[in-house]
C-alpha cells in the first residue's frame, strides 16, 4: 500500500479498516520453500538462514505448517478467525484459515499456508507476518437471516443509492475528461468522511480501530523457602 502510486490504496477505508481488525503474529526466521509437487511430507524443502522447528511439513500435499507457542483464551462466546494477513499478497502460495473456540480449548493450533506452485521457491522473511487473530462471535453468522429484496421497498435508502450513482458517474466522467473540478478532488471522501449522499453524518462511523496491544502478565512471585 505504501509502494503504491500516491498511496492511493489507503483511500478504500474497507481495505484499510480490514488490517487492523486484528493481532498480527510474525515469522520467528527467515526460510525458503519449495515442493516438488507431490503428495508426502518429503516432497517440501524448507530452507533455514538458522535452524527452527517450529516451522515444518507435517500434513504433506504442499502444505507448510506453523506451530503457533501460544494457548489463547477469549471471553466466553468469542472465537478467533485463524488467517493469513489481510490484503498481504504471496506469490506462489497461499494461507488457509480456520476459526478456533478458543474460549474454551485447552490446547494451541497451527497456521498453515498451502503451496500453489510446484519446484518453485517461495521466500518467507524473517519478521514478515504469517498469520493473523480476528475475534468473532461465535454464532453471529448463524442468527442473520439474509433475503433479496426489491430496493424500491425501501424508497429512502432507493433515493440515496440513485443519487449516489449519480454523483459517482459525474465524478468519474469528469475525472476522466480532466475536468479541473474533479481532478482537483482526486477521490470521493464520502463513504471515508462517514457521509451520506444527502450530507448527513453516521455516528458511529470508523475510520481506524484502537486496537489494543498484548501485554504481559503480573509476574508471579517465587515460591516460598522451604522450613529448616
Amino acid at each position: 500500500m505504501d509502494a503504491a502510486h500516491q498511496r492511493f490504496p489507503y483511500r478504500c477505508l474497507p481495505l484499510a479498516i480490514a488490517n487492523q481488525c486484528g493481532w498480527i503474529l510474525r515469522c520467528p526466521v527467515g526460510f525458503s520453500a519449495y515442493w516438488y509437487g507431490g503428495p508426502l511430507k518429503e516432497d517440501i524443502e524448507l530452507r533455514f538462514d538458522q535452524p527452527d522447528n517450529r516451522i515444518l511439513s507435517h500434513f504433506g500435499v504442499g502444505v507448510i505448517t506453523f506451530t503457533v507457542p501460544f494457548l489463547f483464551r477469549t471471553p466466553p462466546g468469542i472465537n478467533l478467525w485463524v488467517k493469513g494477513p489481510a490484503n498481504w499478497i504471496k506469490d506462489g502460495i497461499q494461507p488457509l484459515e480456520g476459526v478456533v473456540e478458543t474460549d474454551w480449548i485447552p490446547s494451541t493450533f497451527t497456521m498453515n499456508w498451502k503451496m500453489t506452485r510446484v519446484c518453485e521457491w517461495v521466500r518467507f522473511e524473517k519478521g514478515e507476518p504469517y498469520c493473523m487473530l480476528v475475534p468473532v462471535p461465535r454464532g453471529l453468522v448463524e442468527t442473520l437471516v439474509p433475503r433479496i429484496e426489491p430496493i424500491a421497498t425501501n424508497p429512502e435508502l432507493e433515493k440515496q443509492y440513485h443519487k449516489w450513482e449519480e454523483s459517482r458517474s459525474e465524478f468519474l466522467i469528469g475525472l476522466h475528461a480532466r475536468d479541473p473540478k474533479a481532478v482537483a478532488q482526486g477521490w470521493q471522501k464520502d463513504y471515508f468522511q462517514g457521509k451520506t449522499p444527502t450530507g448527513e453524518a453516521f455516528p458511529s462511523h470508523q475510520t481506524r480501530l484502537n486496537v489494543k496491544e498484548f501485554t504481559r502478565g503480573a509476574k508471579q512471585p517465587p515460591p516460598p523457602a522451604p522450613e529448616g
